[in-house]
């Protein structure tokens, strides 16, 4: 493509947006969906893998020094950390160069980084290659939900991001499954198989990257940056594919047009005023959902497997089947959820997830207190939790991604998962799994009760100032920066 041609700084008139609202849902949507969503795989495939594997790279004769603690909670963290760093970085380059530009390197990063981990011989070298896989991965957090967001319909925006974002969970699975073949000695060696199980993250990878060359560059962040020709172009091609693969003619726009005004590059200062200043409500709101959801959800993937061989001695090669269990309940809560988003709306079903999933997990504490559990319905009551926890997850990111102006979504979806996984991602494998380590019952529960009582109060946040978002246009929900008043 020859360089950007840029406009005058004058404002311009645009329906771009409200054409790509009215689309019907084609094939075209899918393959946009293919291209980016699949990302959430790669990091449930990630962490699946290395919770599973945690033992086996304990192991003597495994090729690498290094302890089950080391990995469940040093590793742990230092991947979370890499991708808080990765989301901030990234996210800021994608608001400047474009979704496109960065959703390619992001992945290029994490194809590195992981393939990478497969030869690690010292635990050093393993942390460090865990943060850099973390790094591209938090990048991709933020190229790929506002792309996501600014090409799919409003009316269905809701489920096509639970979906995508709880595709987490098929990584998870295939993790899962993977690590009880790679764990088997008699298949591979005990310093073989572990390394084995971070090429399936390459090929998956590379696959997605052919892909996801042909998804186009957000034609809402162009016009934005004054290249108001080549998002006409990219939208009207859009239209005549889905005309064609519709089979009939597109509906009206039925939103008015808006007038944009292309401004420069909006630094730290700006996007702090715009949170702080103009949206304080939902500032507070992104972070209550995000470090709830993450203290949880890092917890429980990171130490699942931890608390299977503690407390109900099920040999460290079968826990991937009880975690494949979970990831499947795990990935049908935004599947079967998912549309009532749209429908019964955003406040109520975010806030009776997260609320319900809070009380359900507090009542599995009572009863593995009680000595009531064993690995099979610890496991049951943990997929009850997290079907409903999986969707209310889910819709966190969605609503970051929603509500604040067009011209700083990336770099605000990276602000809310990096502040709420530092605060949740961070603290909770450190803890969660230090408190199971210790063997104690009662320590366990603890952990539970704390998971359970960070989603349940971000519920409660959520039911008092949640956004109405359902089926509106991203920018009847927060007016872009460069937007200007219409001339009457």
């Amino acid at each position: 493509m020859s360089a950007p041609q840029r406009q005058s700084a004058v404002a311009v008139e645009t329906a771009v947006p409200g054409r790509l609202d009215r689309l019907p849902w084609s094939p075209w949507h899918w393959r946009i969906l293919i291209g980016l969503g699949t990302v959430w795989i790669l990091d449930g495939l990630e962490v699946t893998v290395v919770g599973n594997l945690a033992a086996r790279l304990a192991e003597p004769g495994s090729g690498i020094a290094i302890s089950t603690a080391q990995v469940t909670t040093t590793a742990a963290a230092l991947y979370v950390a890499g991708a808080c760093c990765g989301a901030l970085f990234f996210g800021w380059l994608t608001d400047r160069l474009g979704r496109k530009k960065l959703f390619m390197i992001t992945l290029a990063v994490y194809l590195a980084a992981t393939a990478v981990t497969a030869f690690s011989w010292t635990a050093w070298f393993f942390f460090l290659c865990r943060f850099f896989t973390g790094f591209g991965i938090g990048g991709e957090y933020a190229a790929i939900n506002s792309a996501i967001d600014e090409l799919i319909p409003a009316r269905v925006r809701g489920r096509i991001d639970l979906i995508v974002n709880g595709s987490f969970w098929i990584g998870a699975a295939i993790g899962a499954f993977a690590s009880i073949a790679l764990l088997n000695t008699s298949l591979f060696a005990t310093d073989v198989g572990w390394r084995l199980a971070f090429g399936i993250g390459v090929v998956l990878g590379l696959v997605i990257l052919l892909v996801r060359r042909h998804v186009p560059e957000s034609p809402r962040w162009l016009i934005t940056h004054g290249r108001r020709r080549e998002a006409e172009e990219i939208v009207a091609e859009a239209e005549r594919i889905v005309e064609r693969e519709t089979g009939g003619p597109l509906p009206p726009v039925d939103e008015p047009p808006i007038r944009i005004r292309e401004r420069g590059p909006i630094g730290f200062v700006t996007i702090g005023r715009t949170l702080v200043s103009h949206y304080p409500r939902r500032t507070v709101l992104g972070l209550a959902l995000f470090i709830g959801q993450s203290f949880l959800y890092n917890s429980v993937t990171f130490g699942y497997a931890a608390i299977l061989t503690t407390f109900f001695d099920v040999p460290a090669g079968d826990t991937g089947y009880y975690f494949a269990v979970i990831a499947v309940g795990n990935f049908l809560g935004p599947l079967l959820l998912g549309h009532l988003f749209d429908s019964v709306g955003r406040r109520p079903m975010i806030a009776g997830t997260y609320i319900g999933s809070g009380v359900l997990l507090f009542g599995t504490a009572w009863l593995f207190q009680r000595g009531s559990l064993d690995a099979t319905t610890m496991t049951a009551c943990w997929t009850v939790v997290l079907f409903f926890a999986s969707a209310g997850a889910s819709a966190a990111y969605l609503t970051v991604s929603e509500i604040f102006p067009l011209e700083t979504r990336a770099l605000c979806i990276a602000f809310f998962y990096a502040v709420g996984t530092a605060a949740g991602g961070i603290s909770g494998p450190l803890l969660f799994n230090g408190l199971v380590s210790s063997g104690q019952v009662g320590d366990a529960t603890l952990a539970f009760c704390i998971g359970a009582g960070l989603m349940t109060l971000a519920g409660l946040v959520e039911a008092l100032i949640g956004v109405k978002a359902e089926r509106r246009s991203l920018e009847s929900l927060a007016a872009p920066l460069s937007q200007v008043p219409t001339e009457p």
